[in-house]
């Protein structure tokens, strides 16, 4: 567990309470939850402290998950919709004001629907990402990666990149397992939004 990041963190949160930050930020997501015996995942900022988690205390992978700030309030809830035929079910994001309560409607805002493609010649499955519930916009994202590996893209409508994800690698070159993750996010971003998207492409993975 030490090997996931090498910093010791620290007793308060320095970081600034903006989500956006107007340089290129890197953090560590290590695809585990903190919670004994509970699957999620933990991700730290570069002063190795807890910046985003996500704890699902559940025997079984949850059919909706919650991404929390250090603090434990809730940014996102994201929830499988179920459907008869698989291959056209869908991943909804929902945004949480502050003071929003769990179980409850009021406060919550239907942000994103995610919906899986097809694996196109060796790759994933990509992930496309429309702003709000309408199919038709052409507002959203894309994630897509490479088969065997949780490494991959978000690109925005624009094609233009917003994310990436990769195998965490030591400064001595050591390749970290692969449940440790670089995630590299471009200047302007909103960062708790990338990682709602992340959580979304784990969750597809079954690896949150």
């Amino acid at each position: 567990m030490s090997k996931v990041y090498p910093k010791t963190p620290s007793s308060s949160s320095s970081s600034s309470s903006s989500y956006t930050t107007s340089k290129r930020e890197t953090f560590t997501v290590w695809m585990k939850s903190l919670v004994l015996h509970g699957s999620g995942c933990t991700v730290f900022n570069t002063n190795g402290e807890i910046v985003y988690r996500i704890d699902n205390y559940e025997k079984n992978r949850s059919n909706e998950v919650y991404l929390m700030d250090q603090k434990g309030n809730i940014l996102f809830s994201i929830r499988r919709k179920k459907v008869i035929l698989p291959c056209f079910g869908h991943w909804d994001i929902d945004k949480w004001s502050a003071g929003c309560k769990e179980n409850k409607q009021e406060g919550r805002t239907p942000w994103f629907r995610a919906r899986k493609d097809r694996s196109v010649l060796g790759r994933d499955v990509a992930c496309h990402v429309a702003l709000g519930h309408d199919k038709a916009t052409s507002s959203g994202y894309t994630i897509s990666g490479l088969v065997g590996n949780l490494s991959f893209k978000i690109t925005n409508s624009h094609g233009q990149l917003v994310a990436e994800v990769k195998q965490k690698q030591l400064s001595s070159g050591v390749m970290l397992g692969n449940d440790v993750l670089t995630l590299v996010v471009e200047p302007q971003i909103d960062h708790s939004l990338v990682m709602a998207l992340v959580t979304v492409y784990g969750l597809m993975r079954d690896k949150i």
